[in-house]
């Protein structure tokens, strides 16, 4: 076993020798068959994973930033050299979601994926829905529990999601999807308030993220989505994960579960070291590997249509909504409902909430920008993307 420590203590029984910090004394040794890779980040790790799939090793892997930056190239190297690359619990933790896209549902011509995949940030999410906390103050309590970081940033920046919707957006289209492609966004501007005015109109707050194809191209992205309260993904809470693929064949499914700890990883990690070790003892083929290219263009954000949740604060006036309105209507933007939240008479200002029509997100841009040099506005508080789909939560499974 390769460690950065052999004399650091652990909390079960290991005999000495066999451990070790040198890792060629793994990498090179002819009579280890397969290299199990748990260290995470990029570096080192994408490096052994490489070295030991050039030596005819057979792999798995719980790496996500590495199946993100160099999956399909790894991929292509193991069925080159004849071995097996697993790595389902680098997604997801315990749910199986990777061998069902690369084998279950690979009849089908993949449409969409939406996915809550970060435990840490729909743990904080539910804590702001239900009980009414800001984000600071979720986010300690996730860190007092353990299930936030001391440096959250890869969880709340949506970096771990995009990770994760990276590899699961390459095997469901075949195609390979830069990571730096995928739009990103954190939680971070979220607050109470959004969460209240959300389940007024009937909707959650999720960090969703999205890939979808259409009209031969995909769009890849990470943020915090409204989501209509009955659907499934609404429903999913703490710690927990689901991700919904929608297939021209099969329709919608729901993978659902814990998606992180120690528990369900091992889960996943021994799953895939087991079929390992059956197709090594009957000596079947590795596992199959599906054929990654660079045939689909990933759309950027700014051609995205959606609809759009605004919250701005704005003089408590006459005409100021006119003023809005205005260049709203002058990027195509059309308004489905205004509500007017908690004025301050003391500072005579007001707070609006506006839903839109679906917009295509540059021009949404680029009217908030206008917006917010009205004289009339004094901020804009926070947008949030609204996603409507028929709901799973209607006789689906």
């Amino acid at each position: 076993m390769l460690v950065r420590d052999t004399s650091k203590p652990r909390s079960f029984e290991l005999p000495r020798q066999l451990l070790t910090s040198d890792p060629d004394s793994i990498l090179s040794d002819p009579h280890v068959a397969v290299v199990v890779e748990v260290m995470g980040g990029e570096r080192p790790a994408a490096d052994y994973i490489r070295r030991a799939l050039e030596a005819g090793k057979h792999v798995v892997t719980a790496n996500k930033e590495v199946m993100a930056k160099h999956g399909p190239d790894l991929l292509a190297l193991a069925h080159r050299k004849g071995v097996s690359l697993l790595f389902e619990a680098s997604v997801g933790g315990g749910i199986p979601i990777i061998g069902p896209l690369m084998q279950d549902l690979l009849a089908n011509q993949v449409r969409s994926i939406h996915a809550i995949i970060n435990g840490t940030t729909n743990y904080i999410l539910t804590r702001m829905a239900y009980e009414g906390l800001d984000f600071q103050a979720a986010l300690a309590e996730a860190q007092r529990l353990g299930y936030a970081e001391p440096d959250p940033t890869n969880d709340v920046e949506g970096i771990d999601a995009a990770y994760k919707i990276c590899i699961l957006a390459s095997l469901a289209f075949h195609t390979r999807v830069p990571v730096e492609s995928v739009y990103r966004e954190g939680i971070t501007r979220l607050r109470a308030k959004d969460f209240r005015y959300a389940r007024e109109l009937g909707y959650a707050i999720k960090l969703l993220a999205i890939a979808s194809r259409e009209n031969g191209a995909i769009q890849v992205r990470v943020h915090p989505v409204w989501v209509p309260q009955d659907h499934l993904l609404a429903k999913v809470d703490g710690a927990f994960n689901a991700i919904e693929v929608e297939g021209d064949l099969v329709g919608r499914v729901v993978f659902h579960g814990l998606g992180a700890g120690p528990l369900p990883t091992s889960s996943a990690v021994i799953g895939d070291i087991l079929e390992v070790a059956r197709r090594l003892a009957s000596g079947s083929a590795p596992s199959p590997v599906i054929a990654i290219g660079d045939g689909l263009e990933v759309r950027p954000m700014a051609q995205v249509e959606t609809r759009y949740y605004i919250r701005l604060n704005v003089a408590d006036k006459a005409g100021v909504l006119a003023q809005i309105a205005r260049i709203l209507g002058e990027n195509q933007i059309s308004i489905a409902a205004v509500i007017q939240k908690d004025a301050d008479p003391t500072a005579h200002t007001a707070e609006l909430v506006i839903m839109t029509h679906p917009a295509i997100e540059e021009r949404v841009q680029k009217a908030i920008h206008l917006v917010t040099g009205l004289g009339v506005v004094v901020t804009v508080d926070n947008l949030v993307r609204v996603e409507d789909w028929p709901s799973t939560g209607r006789g689906q499974a």
